[in-house]
């Protein structure tokens, strides 16, 4: 499995500007250019996601608890402000988050 992390605190721990990047193989700035960095290699949105949630798990050697959500699996998720899989790849930069759950308990509600 592919494993995307965020390398914080060296860059943002926001992990929908690494889902940007892996689908439209550009920066944050448009760079390097409209059709981004190797475009070949572009992930479709499923993909990327996949890599921070199942794939991240699976690197940590906790895939069994953590990285879906299942009956059995510590509920850590986040509520997002808008559908990731209906908005131009662009606007994955703005996306933020509007609640946080952690092992199955609202720690935040914006």
């Amino acid at each position: 499995p592919v494993a995307f992390g965020s390398d914080a605190p060296v860059e943002s721990p926001n992990p929908f500007l690494g889902m940007h990047a892996a689908v439209t193989r550009r920066r944050a700035d448009g760079s390097p250019s409209a059709e981004g960095w190797y475009p070949e290699q572009k992930l479709t949105l499923r993909e990327a996601l996949h890599a921070y949630t199942v794939g991240a798990a699976y690197a940590a050697n906790a895939e069994h608890r953590i990285g879906k959500l299942a009956a059995g699996y510590l509920a850590d998720l986040i509520v997002v402000d808008e559908d990731i899989f209906s908005v131009d790849p662009d606007r994955l930069l703005s996306i933020r988050p509007s609640a946080t759950m952690i092992g199955g308990e609202w720690v935040w509600q914006g």
